[in-house]
């Protein structure tokens, strides 16, 4: 191996190492940014959650809120409770639950996995089922059958989520006991391990089916768009000239170009899924991220909203990061611009 070769080797290295010091600085920035924009949203909410405790203890005396106050540490001043909260974030120390008396790091992570099945099955069903329902709409524009997935997916769309979830529990659990309306797995039954998937996946159908709809919907129209706009390109009209097959042209042509626009706006809406699944959960008593913060709302739990509002954000982020890395595989010229 030559000496130029051992330098170009070792000037690759260092350059993936620098741009990795510099995501991860900004990683942390943005974490920070975000860390702070919620504690000021969530603080200034109405309520007090010195108070709400007192409540639900029987009690609201001045001695026993100062008390309070003093204990969690809202008795400080603002940017104090700031700057405490943001050395935790750094520390990754989520903080404590005033009502549960856990800490916040244990109740994201007893609820995050029903979460992530949720959001994860949802968003898998709505951009496969989005982008065949597309491709066939695009490659069968003005028949009949686009006609049907055109108005099915506007309907879809203009549905409001906690509607079409209500509808699909009084049809599907209410009048033909098919399904379980609501909860995570049922409870009082000994079952094994794989009767307990099973039982998991019965109860998931409902809200990943309600919570994939509006998505779906989403990703069909753009991905028939998007079919319509490259079959009319250049290199299409070539493809066809030399006399491939269509289901080539579609696989190997079409649907690999048409796929950009829909990765583009998967990446962005994963985020969009994952806080949408806050009114599914609560619907369907689904008992993820979504329920806790429902209930961390009501009673004023600041630390426990700040944490799930701080986790959330870290995942948003991360899928932007895998979206932009799958844009590279799907489009190398993505990789040979950044490049240059």
């Amino acid at each position: 191996m030559t000496a130029v070769s051992v330098d170009a080797k070792g000037g690759r290295v260092f350059a993936i190492a620098l741009a990795l010091a510099g995501w991860v600085v900004k990683f942390i920035a943005v974490v920070l940014v975000i860390a702070t924009f919620n504690f000021i949203l969530v603080h200034a909410a109405p309520g007090d959650p010195a108070q709400v405790i007192a409540g639900q203890s029987g009690a609201s005396d001045e001695k026993l809120l100062a008390q309070l106050r003093a204990e969690y540490g809202l008795d400080k001043p603002y940017p104090i409770q700031l700057a405490n909260y943001l050395k935790r974030v750094v520390t990754l120390d989520l903080g404590y639950s005033y009502r549960q008396q856990r800490t916040v790091a244990s109740l994201i992570l007893e609820r995050l996995p029903a979460t992530l099945l949720l959001t994860a099955t949802a968003f898998s069903l709505a951009l496969l089922s989005g982008i065949i329902l597309g491709m066939l709409a695009g490659v069968r524009a003005g028949k009949w059958s686009d006609t049907v997935l055109t108005v099915v997916s506007l309907l879809l769309y203009a549905t409001p989520v906690f509607w079409l979830g209500l509808m699909l529990v009084l049809l599907f659990s209410v009048q033909l006991d098919w399904l379980p309306a609501f909860g995570y797995v049922t409870i009082g039954v000994p079952m094994t391990a794989l009767q307990r998937m099973v039982d998991i996946g019965w109860h998931l159908i409902l809200p990943a089916v309600s919570l994939a709809a509006v998505y779906l919907a989403i990703y069909t129209r753009l991905m028939r768009s998007s079919v319509l706009d490259v079959t009319h390109q250049d290199f299409i009209k070539t493809a066809k000239a030399k006399g491939l097959k269509q289901g080539r042209i579609i696989i190997r042509h079409i649907l690999r170009n048409a796929m950009l626009p829909i990765v583009t706006v998967a990446g962005m809406q994963a985020g969009a899924l994952v806080g949408g699944a806050v009114v599914i959960e609560t619907v369907f008593a689904w008992p993820g991220l979504g329920r806790l913060i429902y209930d961390a709302l009501l009673q004023r739990d600041y630390p426990v909203l700040l944490g799930v509002f701080l986790v959330m954000s870290v995942i948003v982020i991360a899928l932007n990061l895998l979206t932009d890395a799958i844009y590279r595989v799907i489009d190398p010229r993505v990789s040979v611009r950044a490049a240059s």
